[in-house]
C-alpha cells in the first residue's frame, strides 16, 4: 500500500514570463515500509519535491498524498505527527540556545495532548533518554548545548527528535553530506537499524548514487526538474535505461 503518492505536480516560482519551474510534472510513488532513493545533481529539483510532501511548500499544480490524505486540505498539525524531516545540515537544524533535553522534547511537548503524553519533567526526561538511546547517545547528552558535539552526534540528535513523534515516514534530505566518509556510514547503517526496529518508511535523497543504491529498496532518478527513471534499486544500477542515469553511476565511485 502506498503511503506518499505524488500526482504530476510542478513548481513554479515568480509569475508569468519571469516564472521558473523547478518541478516539472513528477509523480511517484512510496510504499510503506520501503525507501525510495531520490537522486539527481544539485539543482535537480529533489528538495522541492521533498518540501512538497512535507507540506513546506504548496504545488503550483497536481497534488501530494500521505496516508490518503491529501497534503494542505486535511489538518496539517495531525500530518506532521505522520512525517518528519532529518536535514542536510545537522548543525543548523539545531538550535544552539537549547539543550538536548529541550531540542528532542520539544516536539513532545507540542504535540503531546494529542498523543496523551505525559509531559511533565520526569516523563519527559524519561522518553528523551530513550530516544538518545536509540540513536546511539547516553543520558549524559541531556545537558549539554549542539556545539558540544561532533556533527555525527548533532546528526544523531536530529534523528532521535525525527522519532520522538512515532512517525510512519521520516524524509532524509542528504542526512550525510555534511559528514565525514565514516561517520557518515555509521549514521546510514543506524538508519537501515531504526528501519527495520520501526517499521519506518524513508524517502532518501542524494545525489549519491552507490549511497542510494545501498540504502533503496526502489530508485528514483530526477533530472532538470523532470523525473527521468524509476526502478528497483539493483536492476537499476545494474542496467540504467537512461544516458543521464548511467553518468550518474560514473560520477562517484563504489562504497
Amino acid at each position: 500500500m502506498a503511503l506518499v503518492e505524488v500526482e504530476v505536480v510542478t513548481k513554479e516560482y515568480g509569475r508569468g514570463a519571469e516564472a521558473k519551474r523547478v518541478v516539472d510534472g513528477v509523480s511517484l510513488r512510496i510504499e510503506a515500509g520501503e525507501t525510495l532513493g531520490l537522486v539527481g545533481e544539485s539543482g535537480s529539483g529533489k528538495s522541492t519535491v521533498a518540501k512538497m510532501i512535507l507540506g513546506l511548500t504548496e504545488p503550483t499544480s497536481g497534488r501530494v498524498r500521505v496516508g490518503g490524505v491529501e497534503v494542505g486540505r486535511g489538518d496539517m498539525r495531525a500530518m506532521r505527527r505522520e512525517m518528519q524531516p532529518v536535514f542536510q545540515d545537522p548543525a543548523a537544524a539545531l538550535n544552539p540556545r537549547m539543550k538536548v533535553l529541550e531540542l528532542v522534547a520539544e516536539p513532545l511537548v507540542i504535540h503531546g495532548r494529542e498523543l496523551g503524553l505525559d509531559t511533565r519533567r520526569g516523563a519527559l526526561r524519561a522518553k528523551v533518554t530513550e530516544l538518545l538511546a536509540q540513536v546511539g547517545l547516553d543520558g549524559s547528552a541531556l545537558e549539554r548545548f549542539p556545539h558540544e558535539f561532533s556533527g555525527g552526534q548533532k546528526q544523531r540528535i536530529n534523528i532521535a527528535r525525527a522519532l520522538a513523534l512515532r512517525p510512519r515516514l521520516l524524509v532524509l534530505d542528504e542526512p550525510v553530506s555534511a559528514l565525514d566518509v565514516s561517520v557518515g556510514a555509521q549514521v546510514v547503517n543506524l538508519l537501515r537499524d531504526l528501519q527495520r526496529e520501526h517499521g519506518l518508511t524513508y524517502l532518501f535523497i542524494s545525489h549519491s548514487m552507490p549511497l542510494v543504491r545501498y540504502l533503496s529498496t526502489r530508485i528514483a532518478v530526477m533530472e532538470g526538474g523532470r523525473l527521468v527513471e524509476t526502478g528497483d534499486a539493483e536492476e537499476l544500477c545494474r542496467a540504467p535505461r537512461e544516458a543521464y542515469t548511467r553518468q550518474l553511476l560514473g560520477a562517484t565511485p563504489e562504497l
